[in-house]
């Protein structure tokens, strides 16, 4: 079952922002089934109850919430791989812009390229990594796509 808001689907761009110090093991399990091992990787997760729970544990330690299918695009083109090759070099653009909008569309991102994005830190730095969004980068935002503009 696909689950969505106002009809439309939805992905979720999670980030994480922190490191490894003193982290109770249910968040380390939960960052482990996330696929966030290291600080300034992103995932792209389903809407579902299923990934807001974990979402809702490790909110402390990473920066979430809606992305784009423009953004979803960018992030293909200039960060995704396919195994340890560029997913640009293997894939035409038209054929990354398919892609981008199946995994939109409810794909997941394993069918076509690598799961995880290893993105730079942000351009002018995070404003504050130990508070949540509106004085900082942690936790629930309205959107993604500026901060992961600026982490590209």
């Amino acid at each position: 079952m696909k689950y969505s808001h106002e009809g439309i689907f939805m992905k979720i761009a999670v980030v994480r922002v922190r490191g490894v110090r003193k982290i109770a093991p249910r968040i380390v399990k939960a960052m482990e089934l996330l696929r966030l091992v290291r600080p300034n990787h992103c995932v792209l997760v389903d809407d579902s109850p299923q990934y807001k729970g974990m979402l809702e544990q490790v909110k402390d330690y990473v920066a979430y919430g809606p992305v784009a299918e423009e953004t979803i695009l960018s992030l293909l083109i200039k960060r995704g791989r396919k195994g340890s090759s560029m997913l640009r070099t293997v894939l035409k653009e038209d054929a990354i812009k398919k892609v981008a909008n199946e995994i939109f569309s409810g794909k997941k991102t394993i069918d076509f390229a690598n799961p995880v994005f290893r993105l730079s830190p942000p351009s002018k730095g995070y404003r504050d990594i130990k508070r949540s969004f509106p004085q900082g980068d942690l936790g629930k935002r309205g959107e993604m796509d500026s901060l992961l503009r600026r982490m590209m």
